[in-house]
């Protein structure tokens, strides 16, 4: 299933709902079309094709604490009863796999973990076991943590490592494709380290978007994570290729910190890909050798004919002398970025509880109510359960990875749960109480000396009040991105601008939803250009 947790530190994602290439299906649709043989049998789902009813997993392993929670399954340590080896079990609850698509993606996820051969930078599936309530894919423990942690954490990065990463990425595709298979969901949360050893190896994990495919067999559905996805798959033809496009992308954030095709919007993303303009000049670039950068425009190719293979990028010479490859650190600016991100999160988080404290008594009343209603066991606090559970109770059409989203947005104090005045912010940001006069009171509360604008101190105070004094650099950084107009300053206008648009990046490459970037669509036009239409909004962009 798409949603494998069974290392640390993985990421949340839809299954792939179509069972054959040539004919893309809508989840939705799927389900219909697809309805579980099982649903109304009394009898329990049959997932597995081979395996033994009589062995049960606790006759093998004991479960421990949870590890993970993904969207079909829970990951838990789990100790091997003899040698006391500790792995990971993902249980993937029966009750979850609504439709035949659901089933069939179990199988396809084992059978594909099964046939891929032990490989030191692949985690290694140990075993499989099946009851009348899961399936429990049993396979090494990933505990180091994620390649981007890693990067934050250590504070340097060079050429010299980044080099040695690409190097294992390319490794990993190769084995993948001389075995026929695609992984098709390639990016930074997908690769962990093993253990947090500085030389403990990557390892490529969550196969549950990965494919079989045979020489010259094409693919149309579009899978996988929008910043990282080749501009074949949004053309809906496609072939192993991607793999190293994927792999293409990760190498230029490595370098530099951000991606190379980023947008605030869906159709932005797509656009971006297709146009396949690439970004040498920005800071850190003009440090970066030219063998890296020849190296990530043959992998970007936009014409997946003419690029590179898996074999052809460990044979390429910034690769072949990783060893030799600059060790200049580029982690100052990469940092720098990532804190950035996170510096301008507490920006729109302080303005949001602002509002929270400015809205009219009939906003509050019907807001204590909502957490009344969400805190179910009347302790103060909203779990993200409760959150959950409660959204659903009024309503609420927002997806899981959304809420998480919110969640992670509203928790100013990362605890794990919702005090009444976070949950206060998140509502505002659930009923998107956008009007001028909620802004307006935020935007005052920065401008201390009301003179229509925030400048660099009111800001640097704002923010120190929240959770301690920001590094000067980031603020200058921020404002430099907020001020559109770059006379020094903060005005209403560019402060409402900044709260409306998304997060940053790498939250919103991990929450994105695959089903509403599957609604925008490619038309070839008589001229020989392309149009983008979004299905949803029904607007539409010439390329």
């Amino acid at each position: 299933m798409g949603n494998c947790n069974a290392c640390l530190g993985s990421s949340e994602k839809d299954p792939q709902t179509p069972t054959t290439p040539q004919t893309p299906i809508g989840r939705n649709k799927a389900r219909e079309r697809y309805a579980n043989p099982y649903a109304r049998s009394p009898a329990p789902i049959r997932v597995l094709k081979d395996f033994f009813p009589r062995t049960r997993i606790s006759d093998k392993y004991v479960l421990g604490r949870e590890l993970g929670r993904g969207e079909f399954g829970i990951t838990y340590l789990c100790t091997d009863r003899e040698t006391r080896e500790a792995l990971a079990c993902k249980s993937i609850s029966k009750k979850k796999l609504r439709t035949a698509v659901d089933i069939e993606d179990v199988r396809r996820e084992v059978a594909i973990m099964s046939s891929l051969p032990e490989h030191p930078n692949i985690v290694k599936l140990r075993a499989t076991y099946e009851d009348n309530e899961a399936v429990h894919l049993v396979m090494e423990l990933c505990e180091g943590g994620e390649l981007f942690d890693r990067i934050v954490a250590r504070g340097h990065y060079s050429e010299r490592a980044a080099a040695g990463v690409a190097k294992t990425i390319a490794e990993v595709v190769r084995m993948c494709h001389q075995h026929g298979v695609m992984h098709r969901d390639l990016k930074p949360e997908n690769f962990l380290f093993a253990n947090k050893k500085e030389n403990s190896p990557l390892k490529a994990i969550d196969f549950g978007l990965s494919v079989f495919f045979k020489p010259g067999e094409r693919f149309s559905e579009i899978v996988g994570s929008p910043y990282y996805m080749a501009p074949e798959v949004l053309k809906r033809n496609y072939g192993p290729e991607v793999d190293i496009w994927s792999a293409g992308v990760i190498l230029y954030i490595l370098l530099c910190g951000v991606p190379p095709f980023w947008a605030e919007s869906e159709q932005g993303v797509a656009l971006a890909i297709l146009r396949g303009v690439l970004d040498f000049r920005r800071e850190p670039w003009p440090q970066v050798s030219e063998s890296a950068k020849s190296l990530i425009r043959q992998m970007l190719d936009p014409d997946p004919r003419k690029r590179l293979t898996a074999e052809q990028v460990l044979d390429h010479p910034w690769i072949q002398n990783a060893k030799k490859a600059p060790n200049v650190p580029l982690g100052d600016i990469v940092r720098a970025r990532l804190k950035q991100f996170s510096i301008m999160n507490r920006f729109k988080k302080k303005a949001l509880r602002v509002i929270a404290e400015h809205l009219s008594v009939e906003e509050i009343e019907i807001i204590r109510e909502m957490f009344a209603l969400m805190d179910t066991d009347n302790d103060g606090k909203v779990t993200y359960e409760e959150l959950k559970a409660g959204l659903r109770k009024v309503g609420s059409q927002l997806a899981e990875p959304e809420i998480k989203l919110l969640m992670d947005v509203a928790d100013v104090d990362g605890n794990g749960v919702l005090e009444y005045g976070e949950f206060v912010a998140v509502t505002i940001h659930l009923q998107k109480m956008e009007n001028d006069e909620h802004f307006r009171k935020a935007f005052m509360f920065f401008d201390k000396d009301g003179n229509g604008y925030i400048e660099l101190d009111e800001l640097t105070v704002a923010l120190a009040e929240e959770s301690g004094e920001p590094d000067l650099d980031v603020l200058n950084n921020i404002m430099q991105e907020v001020d559109t107009d770059k006379d020094g300053r903060i005005s209403y206008d560019e402060f409402v601008a900044m709260m409306k648009t998304g997060t940053d990046w790498r939250k919103a490459s991990r929450q994105y939803s695959r089903e509403r970037f599957k609604s925008l669509s490619l038309n070839l036009m008589k001229d020989g250009s392309l149009q983008l239409q979004d299905g949803l909004t029904g607007t539409s962009v010439v390329v």
